[in-house]
């Protein structure tokens, strides 16, 4: 136990939370995370930091990917599309209010698998409907947990868009590690865990964050509901954009190739005016810059981490008390999981360090292959919702604090930590109990 106390990955991914709940800036609370781990991993403060500037290479084509996808979002405003969806969802909801949380989850759902712009429509789509949330007295925490559902379930259960790189990373993962399995089982069984989600979505929703709560009217541009609402030429080009995007990035399996050819797409046929080409790309940078730049410090702080030897010593720290149960091992295995992505911020960059640590683990003990897929699935997915460097949570801040009534902490990463990891801990464990 004292073992346990003193791994140094325990003792940053802590120190990050500690720090974040304590509203220290979550870059600056992800490097001072870093140095610590890495001295108490043994390093001095020049290797910590040159393991860390050289790591933030890591996540270059995830924040290459958001800083093109925050343009082609940007040129969804350039053309009117987005206010335009604000206002036809402004019609549609009147004075529903969970009819607005339930389409702001379909269009979040949408983002994942069908038109790839993953967190970058939130800061366009959201704070024009700032207003009307705040009228209908709409607690931001259900729409935080809303959007992070949307964000989060589809990958893990449907195939398509950023499901296919996730499960993908699964399978291939797995076979590296000496099981055979193909990408396309994998959504067989990660279903469960999108289950319990939506039991968490629906507690959120109608139960946790149900009441009114009451928000002040700041500088926020007001959707009018009288302006024409048909759709013209250059919202065409816009929409045909994005299914081209979704294309390449299927077809190619790159994020940022696709989102090159959706803005190539948009400038070619002079939906945009080129002279307007560096403004866009600059609001591309303001809209989704502080969560890229996140994002490379957050690999950063993965490679001191991995560096420090700390999870090897964390799994042969708690593999004697796996030998009992199957239950009892795949709850170690998902704390372990829980902690790594909790510091890393992102369940696709934890996939390969969890296989090679839990897949010999689950051979030993006869774990089926379904309950493989699903402990690797769900330990890397928990700590993405909650994690203060993730972008799951980060998105839905970037658009809910835009009149800075909305906290990243206490607002985002708590609600969405609870209400989203313990059901995905409890799918494992039904998971295990099922397939064995």
């Amino acid at each position: 136990m004292f073992t346990l106390l003193t791994n140094p990955i325990i003792i940053a991914v802590v120190l990050l939370c500690v720090l974040c709940l304590c509203r220290v800036n979550v870059l600056l609370a992800l490097i001072i995370s870093s140095v610590v781990g890495g001295l108490l991993g043994g390093m001095n403060l020049s290797e910590v930091m040159d393991i860390f500037i050289h790591g933030m290479g890591g996540n270059s084509e995830t924040a290459l990917s958001y800083i093109l996808l925050g343009a082609f979002a940007a040129s969804m405003t350039h053309t009117g599309l987005a206010p335009l969806l604000s206002k036809k969802i402004a019609n549609a909801i009147q004075s529903k209010k969970f009819m607005l949380i339930l389409v702001l989850t379909v269009i979040a759902i949408l983002s994942q698998n069908l038109i790839p712009v993953h967190i970058a429509f939130i800061p366009i789509l959201i704070p024009p409907l700032l207003v009307i949330m705040n009228k209908l007295k709409i607690d931001r925490r259900a729409v935080a947990c809303a959007l992070a559902f949307g964000l989060k379930a589809p990958y893990i259960t449907v195939p398509a868009g950023f499901g296919l790189i996730f499960q993908g990373l699964i399978a291939e993962n797995m076979m590296q590690n000496g099981v055979e399995i193909v990408k396309n089982d994998v959504w067989h069984y990660t279903w469960i865990i999108g289950l319990w989600m939506f039991v968490g979505y629906l507690v959120a929703i109608f139960i946790s964050y149900r009441k009114p709560r009451e928000y002040q009217n700041f500088d926020i541009k007001i959707v009018e509901n009288k302006e024409d609402l048909r759709l013209n030429k250059n919202h065409y080009i816009t929409l045909a954009a994005a299914v081209l995007t979704l294309v390449v990035q299927l077809w190619t399996n790159s994020l940022p190739l696709g989102a090159l050819v959706g803005l190539a797409v948009v400038f070619g046929l002079k939906a945009i005016d080129h002279d307007k080409m560096d403004k866009l790309i600059n609001e591309g940078v303001g809209l989704m810059g502080y969560v890229a730049f996140v994002m490379l410090v957050a690999a950063g702080f993965a490679s001191v981490m991995k560096a420090t030897g700390g999870i090897d010593s964390l799994v042969n720290t708690i593999a004697p008390y796996m030998l009992s149960s199957k239950l009892i091992a795949t709850a170690l295995m998902l704390f372990v999981g829980l902690f790594i992505t909790m510091g890393i911020g992102t369940s696709f960059g934890t996939i390969p360090i969890l296989a090679i640590l839990y897949v010999p683990i689950c051979l030993k003990l006869g774990f089926s292959i379904p309950s493989m897929i699903i402990i690797i699935a769900a330990a890397a997915a928990l700590g993405d919702a909650g994690s203060p460097a993730s972008d799951t949570t980060l998105g839905p801040t970037a658009g809910l604090d835009a009149d800075g009534q909305h906290n990243h902490i206490w607002d985002t990463c708590v609600p969405t930590f609870l209400h989203y990891n313990i059901p995905i801990i409890l799918a494992a464990l039904t998971a295990v109990i099922i397939w064995k």
